[in-house]
């Protein structure tokens, strides 16, 4: 045991799991990235283990950020990401919505129109009954996805997405 009262594996393990988060910041965008607060050392050390290529190297790279992180309340960037990862959630089940209204629409299904008009304030009902309309027509005739991609384009923009 040493100093803090933790054996050697449970450091060894603390040390990995802070690793694991810094392979996880490093997978983010920079975009992302920028929105979580990190110390400057440790996302310095990011960047340059997203340059690297070599194995090793990479390797060497993450067990810097991991020992960066022992100096760190890593709670924050914990819950930094799992919001990150929820919102990714929350945007592909909004898009499965859309992509569902945009087939029963194909499929003639007037209700969701209703139902469309009903969640989403901003939209307009010629607008709608004309691009479901095209998009029937053309996946009737067999035609190309046109009017369908149009129509999707559509419910994306009054869903705000």
């Amino acid at each position: 045991m040493d100093d803090d009262g933790k054996t050697r594996t449970q450091t060894k393990n603390e040390d990995r799991a802070l690793q694991e988060l810094g392979k996880q910041l490093v997978g983010l965008s920079s975009e992302e990235l920028v929105n979580i607060d990190v110390p400057e050392a440790v996302l310095e050390a990011v960047m340059v283990a997203r340059k690297t290529r070599k194995g090793g190297a990479k390797r060497r790279q993450m067990q810097y950020i991991g020992r960066l992180m022992r100096n760190i309340d890593p709670d924050p960037i914990r819950n930094a990401l799992e919001n990150i990862r929820l919102g990714d959630l929350d945007k592909a089940r909004s898009f499965h919505k859309i992509e569902r209204w945009r087939d029963a629409i194909k499929a003639g299904e007037e209700q969701v129109i209703e139902e469309i008009l009903a969640s989403c304030p901003d939209a307009e009902r010629q607008r709608l009954t004309q691009l479901a309309r095209n998009a029937r027509h053309d996946a009737q005739k067999g035609k190309g996805v046109k009017s369908s991609r149009m129509l999707f384009r559509y419910l994306k923009e009054i869903a705000g997405l």
